[in-house]
């Protein structure tokens, strides 16, 4: 069992996002006919056919003692309606492509980061070597989107 759990949007969190988002915009539904978002919401790809939304997220603001400069807001897809989560023991979502792991202090500032090539235990284990380090995030090499976050076990 790997000692670093992918993490979803809170369920709370995404309930609020649902009704106006980061940015303060409402949520607006499309049915997603090609399938292949990845949602924030349950760590997966959508599939055909589903509804889901693109809305403003700011993953600092909720947890950071202070962000600063580092409060972005940055887009997510998520399920229109309320899911299940992330299916149980379902590993690293979004395997296949460089990733970013940026690692952040409690106050919410980027104390480093690292470009890798597969989302591993030894990758978050070099990233928590720091004592410093509270939380990972992993982002989209491409537009920098923020993936899923993960916490010290």
């Amino acid at each position: 069992m790997t000692p670093y759990t992918p993490r979803p949007i809170d369920p709370t969190v995404l309930k609020e996002l649902r009704s106006a988002d980061d940015a303060g915009r409402g949520m607006v539904p499309v049915r997603d006919e090609e399938g292949g978002a990845p949602l924030r919401c349950c760590l997966r790809r959508s599939e055909p056919g589903e509804r889901i939304a693109l809305v403003s997220y700011a993953p600092l603001r909720r947890w950071a003692a202070d962000p600063g400069a580092y409060d972005e807001v940055g887009p997510v897809f998520v399920h229109a309606e309320e899911c299940g989560g992330p299916a149980a023991g379902s590993g690293y979502p979004f395997p296949g492509a460089h990733r970013v792991i940026r690692r952040y202090s409690a106050e919410g500032h980027i104390l480093g980061g690292e470009l890798v090539d597969t989302l591993d235990d030894d990758a978050f284990q070099r990233a928590f070597t720091d004592p410093a380090v509270v939380r990972v995030h992993v982002r989209a090499v491409e537009y920098g989107c923020f993936h899923f976050e993960v916490r010290r076990a």
